[in-house]
């Protein structure tokens, strides 16, 4: 398994090795946004996770999708970001949240192995969508080096099945009927694609359990909003997995690509294919959504604190 400063030491060398025109991008995909829909199609929409002018890797974008809407009806803005910022001789580092980690493995799944145009960036209209390059050169796939993953959503919430969320205000539930919270239900997120494949791309998930009143709807441990099983991309049906030593759990969530350790008698569970733990919670800290809980804002907070850091400390 490559380490992150392996993975440095090559991002080094080929920088050094390719075109002069080549860039690199740092692509944001959101999550679920429960109170407010995000720009679909902008790339400058940052309200989801902060202020615009944090850093947050090398040549910033934020991938908007609407944020309440099926996956069906919404992945295309996301497509139409990779198509933009990923192809041709560019390259991207993705940081997804939650839901957002859902339509990164919907599109390599799904379309990792097809034909695309090469585009140019920054030239998106209103859809989102870039012109193409010239004499329309296609490629297969995207160039995407790796991505970060924070409270991923991918295998689902036990919350989205019943409606319900969490107001980012008074931290309550509230109940919500968004039509992305059908693909949310854990049965459905994990039967959306293979989650197997990656195309080779790896997935470096960031697990938090700070969990609250109403993380009993959530097995093992959890971020209030996600538990362990998905935002530690543990494969199979969900049970509930923990941290070390913690009781009345299915088992351990291990770090990296490991299976899952599960208590005696309950069989391990092996992790989506690369899919490696990079963060677990251990000291039950982290929470899902990105907002300061001191003034009650998006501030790059919690788990996206900590992705965020890790992007401006690889991605560039």
């Amino acid at each position: 398994m490559k380490t992150r400063l392996t993975f440095a030491v090559l991002a080094l060398i080929t920088l050094v090795a390719r075109d002069a025109g080549a860039t690199d991008f740092s692509l944001w995909i959101h999550g679920y946004s429960a109170l407010r829909v995000t720009s679909a199609g902008s790339y400058s929409d940052y309200v989801y996770f902060g202020p615009a002018e944090r850093p947050a890797g090398v040549n910033k974008r934020a991938i908007s999708w609407g944020g309440q809407d099926n996956l069906t009806n919404t992945v295309a803005y996301v497509r139409r970001g990779l198509d933009c910022y990923c192809t041709g001789s560019n390259w991207c580092y993705l940081a997804a949240h939650s839901t957002g980690e859902m339509h990164v493995g919907y599109l390599l799944s799904l379309y990792g192995a097809s034909a695309r145009n090469v585009k140019i960036p920054d030239t998106g209209d209103a859809t989102g969508t870039c012109q193409n390059a010239s004499g329309s050169p296609t490629q297969t796939g995207w160039n995407i080096r790796w991505i970060d993953v924070a409270g991923g959503g991918a295998g689902g919430s036990e919350l989205a099945p019943i409606g319900h969320w969490v107001d980012k205000n008074t931290d309550d539930l509230v109940n919500l009927s968004h039509p992305i919270l059908v693909d949310l239900d854990p049965a459905r997120a994990r039967t959306l694609y293979d989650h197997n494949q990656t195309r080779g791309v790896m997935f470096y998930m960031f697990a938090g359990a700070k969990g609250s009143l109403h993380s009993l709807t959530l097995p093992g441990q959890d971020d209030q909003i996600v538990a362990y099983h998905s935002a530690g991309s543990v494969s199979g049906d969900v049970q509930g997995w923990c941290n070390p030593w913690d009781a009345f759990c299915y088992g351990v969530l291990t770090m990296g690509t490991a299976a899952a350790d599960a208590y005696w008698p309950y069989s391990d569970r092996a992790k989506w294919s690369n899919h490696y733990v990079q963060f677990r919670d251990d000291s039950e800290s982290y929470m899902h959504l990105p907002y300061s809980t001191l003034v009650g804002m998006q501030d790059w907070g919690e788990l996206v604190a900590l992705e965020r850091q890790d992007m401006v400390n690889y991605a560039w």
